[in-house]
């Protein structure tokens, strides 16, 4: 009777454990999220007008494609507020999908035996992530960039929801998920260099940073942003070429037809249009977003001890 007892007091002790550390993995993730997509939605809407500017109309006064001419035209024609444009739908999804990556992330890992440091299971287990993230980032993307195309030509929207709700009726549910495939290839893309890098500069950097630990987390994770946006960016300028067409044209052309396209017309070039942006967007959002995560899971295994 008595061994019976402890072996229920064992099995229980563990499920708690397991459940402390998956909630904690996932309040980390959510307030990762959400710092992170008021830091870098302003980037992010700069890099999109960029990829997607021969379906948006341009003044005489700009006909650069530059990062600084995109940013003044924002803000000469919308105001401070256009750059925020269509930010809800990130906001809830990239908060929901942060919360998932981040759990996941940490549960596969350990089902894998993954080290610290530069092994190559990180990135399988961020891999891995891929297609169960493009579920929620494929219909945030669609909504957040046909809301960003809105504002600058038919003003059709009058919120994130408005947007989905006209999108679903126009052209039924499906339209939520046009690009789905590229996208799920980006994320798994992504998701693998983002989780590898991070994991392997994190303890190569510590030992050179005795007298500033603390910033061996954001160096690290915004260059693993950083290098996981670049390697990535490709899909993402596919993605958003197929996402970015107006509802009313046709025939509609898919992601294989859009980067024959782009390198028909732009070369290899036109595949990083707008990379300049979404890289020091990856870096300042994912060295925050680490940060966060961190000192989540250090104030919550605190609370907990």
């Amino acid at each position: 009777m008595s061994s019976d007892r402890s072996s229920l007091s064992a099995d229980t002790s563990t499920t708690w454990e397991v459940f402390r550390n998956v909630r904690n993995e996932a309040i980390g993730g959510f307030s990762a999220g959400i710092i992170g997509t008021f830091i870098g939605f302003p980037l992010d809407t700069i890099k999109t007008r960029m990829q997607t500017d021969k379906q948006v109309p341009r003044t005489s006064n700009f006909r650069s494609l530059s990062m600084v001419a995109t940013t003044r035209r924002i803000l000469e024609s919308e105001g401070w507020r256009g750059f925020y444009r269509g930010v809800v739908p990130p906001l809830v999804s990239l908060s929901l999908l942060n919360t998932i990556n981040f759990a996941s992330y940490a549960h596969i890992r350990e089902h894998l035996n993954a080290a610290h440091g530069w092994d190559v299971r990180n990135a399988v287990a961020g891999s891995i992530i891929g297609p169960i993230a493009s579920i929620i980032s494929t219909v945030e993307h669609m909504a957040k960039t046909q809301m960003q195309l809105d504002n600058v030509m038919d003003k059709r929207y009058r919120g994130s929801v408005h947007c989905i709700s006209l999108l679903v009726k126009s052209q039924g549910p499906v339209i939520l998920y046009r690009g789905h495939v590229t996208n799920t290839l980006r994320e798994s893309t992504f998701l693998g260099t983002y989780f590898f890098i991070y994991e392997g500069l994190k303890v190569a950097i510590s030992p050179a940073m005795l007298s500033f630990p603390a910033g061996a987390i954001p160096l690290a994770g915004g260059i693993a942003g950083a290098c996981a946006w670049f390697f990535s960016f490709p899909l993402d300028c596919i993605k958003t070429g197929v996402q970015g067409q107006r509802l009313d044209t046709k025939p509609k052309i898919n992601g294989i037809q859009v980067a024959k396209k782009l390198l028909q017309t732009k070369g290899v070039r036109g595949l990083y249009q707008g990379v300049t942006p979404s890289i020091i967007r990856a870096f300042l959002v994912s060295g925050s977003r680490f940060s966060a995560y961190e000192t989540t899971i250090w104030l919550l295994k605190g609370v907990s001890a």
